[in-house]
């Protein structure tokens, strides 16, 4: 891969976006992104994933140079659908997500960001969708996520006003998970990640989509599929490893089975 890095330890899988300076998101990486993905949700080995970026950023934003040659609205449109796909790749993807984010998640990165099911930050990343600036709006989705996390009013005002939250200020408003300081972001990230890759990959991933018929709002359906998939996790043998483990007062030992 050309600007993605990725390795692996403990049922774990670290991807690390490596596109100088600030790890713009072009097709390319998109791309390159949605590919890694397939193959990661393939790997019966990786239970849980951390995303982050090399350098000074975790993503400033979409490649505004590759815009100027789009040639036309229609184009342009498909260049929004293909990103918007693979970012509802990531929101539904059956192993948890994970961002740290450090430096900025500005325009695409935090649409990236907040396509993760967990977002952790250093207290001074910077956090915005600045589109309205340059007679744009986000087209990866951020009009749309950004009001589940943090209100309708609240989403607004980041909007309309173009000003970028403080990772402290991000945890305030419900955009973030964690705020910590720059130094100490990517080992508390890589500790959670490895304490979330020791779960069962089937309750990991039957969360996930119960906690996105809890986003869409579709409760009855939702707490339906709860009763069903309580009883499929019950039945595998990582659920009764878990059962037996309580009961004998010691750590699961869980085999993905």
């Amino acid at each position: 891969m050309e600007f993605l890095s990725v390795s692996k330890e403990n049922n774990a899988a670290f991807i690390k976006m490596e596109r100088p300076p600030a790890n713009a998101l072009s097709t390319a990486v998109i791309r390159e992104l949605d590919r890694q993905l397939d193959e990661l949700e393939n790997d019966k080995d990786v239970r849980a994933i951390l995303l982050f970026g090399e350098g000074r950023f975790f993503s400033a934003g979409a490649d505004i140079k590759e815009f100027t040659e789009v040639p036309n609205g229609e184009a342009f449109t498909e260049l929004a659908a293909d990103g918007q796909r693979v970012f509802e790749k990531i929101e539904s993807f059956p192993k948890p997500v994970i961002a740290a984010i450090h430096g900025a998640a500005l325009g695409g990165g935090l649409e990236l960001a907040m396509a993760c099911h967990i977002r952790l930050v250093s207290d001074n990343a910077k956090l915005g969708l600045p589109e309205l600036q340059l007679g744009l709006i986000p087209g990866f989705g951020g009009t749309q996520r950004l009001p589940r996390y943090v209100g309708a009013a609240k989403a607004a005002e980041m909007l309309f006003t173009s000003k970028p939250l403080t990772g402290k200020e991000a945890v305030q408003w419900g955009l973030a998970n964690q705020s910590y300081p720059e130094e100490d972001l990517l080992n508390e990230a890589k500790e959670m990640v490895l304490s979330i890759a020791k779960k069962s990959p089937a309750s990991l991933k039957a969360a996930i989509e119960l906690l996105q018929y809890g986003k869409d709002g579709r409760f009855y359906e939702g707490v339906k599929l709860e009763a069903k998939k309580f009883g499929e996790v019950f039945t595998t043998k990582d659920g009764q490893e878990g059962i037996r483990a309580f009961i004998e007062k010691r750590e699961p030992n869980f085999s993905g089975e």
